[in-house]
């Protein structure tokens, strides 16, 4: 696997970065040992330096903390990692049996989280974050979820008032990044057209997309938007391109409960049925095929992935170096599951 610069930063990224959610126990405790044996594989599986993505939300901190501690028991040079840290939450004293913030979601946890999206709210996170990875200082930041920030708007009022919040924010992410303290300022969403809108008010270095630029789902508008990115030399990492593991046969799409009654949920299953099928005719992997569909856009700098199980790296891994039989692509078109304008299928950008 080779790196390739990262827009205009002066790093070099994979073409995989590992998403860790996991180690900040999202619906399931990973014991130590498990979380130990999959960061190892990481850096089994990729050359380094290795790209890994974090959040002060995941496990009110303790993504973070299990990747200072687990990263430093490794031996790994802090030069040998690039670590992105989603800021917007910062840890809080757990007050009863489960976190007030994600209730359900995470287990385990021994501390609670409080979101922080300001100027100085965001310094706030990003030095909690440090101090929780110890040595290992991320060289890439940016604000967590801002599209559902502004979603929770009550009124226009309100939505100004956020829009403003988040835009100081990028004001003190910028200002670390002109300082030299970090290498790139990002944003990560799952509504795109919330990172076009901010866009017009930031200035990124790069985009992470979750749930956005997938096989399934590749509209004209999104695709002038990504093509916009990459002429102005801005990075973009896909994230999410299985929708959250529904492509792939999950009962979640995009982070929620199907509803075969929901008519959009329905047509949703549909695709995914002819989707299947196409892909058992080849026999390739429903997986292989939707990432390196989620890979192919020459925008694509990376794609974020995830597993909780170390066994699991390194088929992870093939399915972005390699390429499935290229039958697929016209067998997809032919049932019109897939554009038939899209230009870059089998390409790796």
């Amino acid at each position: 696997m080779t790196h390739q610069k990262f827009g205009n930063t002066d790093l070099t990224m994979p073409r995989v970065v590992f998403g860790a959610t996991c180690l900040g126990n999202l619906f399931v405790a990973m014991t130590d040992k498990q979380k130990l044996e999959l960061i190892r594989e990481w850096f089994t599986q990729i050359p380094k330096p290795v790209a890994i993505d974090t959040a002060g939300k995941y496990g009110a901190g303790l993504s973070l903390e299990v990747l200072g501690r687990e990263l430093a028991k490794l031996n790994i040079n802090p030069d040998e990692v690039i670590l992105s840290n989603k800021l917007a939450w910062r840890r809080t004293p757990l007050k009863g049996n489960e976190p007030t913030f994600e209730p359900g979601v995470w287990v385990d946890l021994k501390h609670d989280a409080v979101q922080d999206i300001s100027h100085d709210g965001i310094l706030r996170c990003h030095e909690d974050g440090c101090q929780m990875l110890g040595e290992y200082r991320p060289k890439l930041v940016s604000v967590h979820d801002p599209d559902e920030y502004l979603a929770a708007a009550t009124n226009t009022e309100d939505r100004n008032r956020r829009l403003n919040d988040i835009c100081s924010a990028y004001q003190a992410l910028e200002q670390l990044r002109d300082a030299g303290e970090v290498s790139g300022v990002g944003i990560g969403a799952k509504d795109w057209r919330i990172i076009q809108e901010l866009d017009g008010h930031c200035h990124f270095d790069w985009v992470m997309m979750a749930n956005s630029f997938t096989i399934m789902h590749h509209p004209p508008e999104l695709l002038d938007f990504i093509t916009s990115l990459h002429h102005r030399n801005i990075a973009l990492i896909n994230s999410a391109v299985t929708h959250g593991g529904f492509l792939v046969g999950g009962k979640f799409l995009d982070y929620r409960e199907i509803n075969p009654n929901d008519e959009h949920d329905a047509k949703c299953l549909q695709w995914r049925q002819q989707f299947t099928e196409a892909c058992q005719l080849f026999e390739v992997s429903t997986y292989d095929v939707a990432v390196a569909f989620g890979n192919s856009h020459p925008a694509v700098t990376s794609v974020a992935l995830s597993t909780s199980r170390a066994d699991r790296v390194a088929s992870m891994v093939a399915a972005v170096t390699e390429q499935p039989d290229q039958r697929i692509w016209e067998e997809l078109r032919t049932r019109r599951l897939i554009s038939p304008d899209y230009a870059y299928l089998g390409c790796q950008g």
